[in-house]
């Protein structure tokens, strides 16, 4: 008789598994874990950050325009990746995400650890199983709930109801939908760096198996060098993006090779100054599989804002929606149809309509493929991630279901949402009621917008106050009171996206920390003798939120800005205790 043999299995119990290790099961672990939630994080990768790691190098995408950008855990991270990684160097920005999750109190991460099985019982996921590469280990992972942050929807073997393809025009009123139904998809792209070098000409000799390309067999596509990242060398949403992926990658490194061996062996000697410095080993997907929720987003909820009851995240990308053809099409790679910036996400499109315990997070949250073609994008799958995973914190607190956590605790997780500075349009963070009752006041200029719940310049108007290094930010009391906690929030400057480069040039000067942000400040409170007494003093400050804890009885606590990172002016957004 034959005998299989088995590598070990490792068995895991925590609160919340998440599958998935790109931006937003990144941040849904993190989130989670932060808001007391025991979780394991598996990866199928060596490192983090999915489609925005040195795997594919896609710069993180999302709302437009001067005050929609996100801020939470993203910002979080790309501010820690300024202060550390001045010259956007991909292996450092590795690093960043990596130590977010490996250094993370109460996340267990496990890298190149793929899923392989998932058990149920009766309308629950109760087990995941994964192989490890590295270890040459099984890992069974045991959980109370499980976030499904693949992309891929891999949790959707459990019996998950989900959709593929493109629905047609009539069952949504899309008017952007082709008129019947399809399985065609977004398509992916590999992606290449180029970069200019000053004059000298560096040959290129392509691989015998690279394709040859004329000028005239890409119609519509950029061919002379500018340094962009050639997104559009994009195969597959006429195929299955995740059973032919292989054949896809094959494909696409033809193309990519090809493509750049017209361009910088043009005889008309355009790319003469230009060498190829980097091209991806994986494809970045854009498509296929999407959970169905209890709501399906769609295009016209997107069109008319997506004011949400349930707002929990937002997006504003265009409806940028690539033609399943991808490279071999003809027109237009994509068409950027307009949507408003921002509009809601909301809550009940991120948990399965008929799996108990799932929720997702990502570009295959639940919305049609015309909502997809805006929610995809990665600062956008980032602000789901955050939400899908203090709501999975949440569910363990209460010990209820997602679908509950809607019912029952839908205006606790906003205002947890807002309190960690994730902004949502159309809401205000609650103001604790010690910093509402007490007096606000400034050594120079009005504080009052501090207390506007808006922590952001928003529609033009400032919600901050700016104050030079030894001014002031004071709350009065009107009696000592028993403090807890201090909640800063400083401008980190949304006008800039802090993205990682995927464009030429790669670095150019090294990036500045936003020079309004604080570098040193201080908390001081007013003790028994009528003196300000120093708590806290914080240096080399990289972080737009602080959460200060702080077990003292004062009848008065103020905000000293001691030196800025640049500029004249301390920005602050945001300052209450409670």
């Amino acid at each position: 008789m034959p005998t299989t043999h088995r590598f070990e299995t490792e068995v895991h119990e925590v609160d919340l598994c998440v599958v998935g290790g790109g931006m937003a099961g990144l941040i849904a672990a993190v989130s989670a874990a932060r808001h007391g939630a025991q979780v394991l994080l598996m990866q199928d990768r060596p490192v983090l950050g999915g489609n925005a790691s040195s795997e594919i190098r896609m710069w993180i995408c999302g709302a437009r325009g001067p005050d929609a950008k996100e801020t939470g855990l993203l910002e979080e991270i790309m501010l820690a990746n300024y202060y550390r990684n001045r010259t956007l160097k991909y292996a450092l920005w590795d690093t960043v995400l990596y130590e977010k999750a490996r250094y993370t109190d109460g996340i267990r991460l496990l890298l190149n650890c793929a899923c392989q099985e998932v058990t149920t019982e009766g309308e629950h996921i109760i087990a995941i199983k994964g192989y490890q590469t590295t270890t040459q280990h099984f890992h069974e992972v045991r959980a109370k709930y499980f976030a499904d942050c693949s992309g891929d929807s891999v949790l959707r073997i459990a019996g998950a109801e989900f959709r593929w393809g493109r629905e047609a025009e009539s069952e949504f009123n899309e008017s952007h939908a082709p008129k019947s139904p399809d399985s065609h998809t977004m398509g992916n792209s590999i992606l290449l760096q180029t970069r200019e070098v000053g004059g000298e000409h560096r040959p290129f000799i392509p691989p015998q198996w690279a394709l040859k390309f004329k000028e005239g067999d890409l119609p519509n596509r950029h061919l002379t060098p500018t340094g962009e990242n050639f997104w559009w060398l994009e195969l597959g949403g006429l195929q299955n993006t995740i059973a032919d992926a292989e054949i896809l990658r094959d494909e696409l490194l033809k193309v990519g090779f090809g493509v750049w061996d017209l361009i910088k062996n043009h005889p008309d000697g355009r790319a003469k100054d230009w060498e190829l410095e980097w091209i991806g080993a994986l494809p970045g997907k854009r498509e296929n599989i999407r959970y169905v929720g209890d709501h399906m987003l769609n295009q016209n909820e997107i069109l008319a804002g997506g004011k949400f009851e349930d707002t929990v995240a937002y997006g504003g990308w265009t409806m940028d929606d690539h033609h399943p053809a991808g490279l071999y099409y003809s027109g237009r790679a994509t068409v950027f149809h307009h949507t408003p910036s921002p509009y809601g996400i909301p809550y009940r499109s991120l948990y399965s309509r008929n799996i108990g315990n799932l929720f997702f997070a990502g570009r295959n949250i639940s919305c049609t493929h015309m909502a997809m073609s805006s929610t995809r994008v990665m600062a956008t799958c980032s602000l789901v991630g955050q939400a899908a995973g203090t709501a999975a914190a949440l569910a363990v607190r209460h010990s209820c279901s997602p679908r509950e956590v809607y019912s029952h605790h839908l205006h606790e997780l906003q205002e947890h949402l807002m309190d960690d500075d994730c902004f949502l349009p159309g809401f205000t963070r609650a103001i604790p009621e010690l910093s509402r009752q007490a007096e606000l006041s400034a050594s120079l200029g009005d504080p009052g917008e501090l207390r506007s719940g808006i922590d952001r310049v928003y529609a033009k108007v400032d919600h901050g106050w700016w104050g030079q290094p030894g001014e002031s930010v004071t709350y009065t009391f009107d009696r000592p009171r028993q403090l807890s906690r201090a909640r800063l929030v400083f401008d980190s400057d949304l006008s800039d996206k802090k993205r990682m480069p995927c464009w030429y040039p790669q670095t150019g000067n090294a990036v500045r920390m936003p020079g309004m942000l604080a570098r040193e400040y201080a908390i001081e409170v007013r003790n028994s003798l009528g003196e300000w007494e120093r708590v806290f003093r914080a240096e080399e400050n990289c972080q737009r939120l602080v959460k200060i804890p702080l077990a003292l009885e004062t009848a008065a606590v103020r905000f000293v800005p001691l030196a800025s990172w640049g500029a004249e002016r301390v920005h602050l957004m945001a300052f209450d205790v409670r």
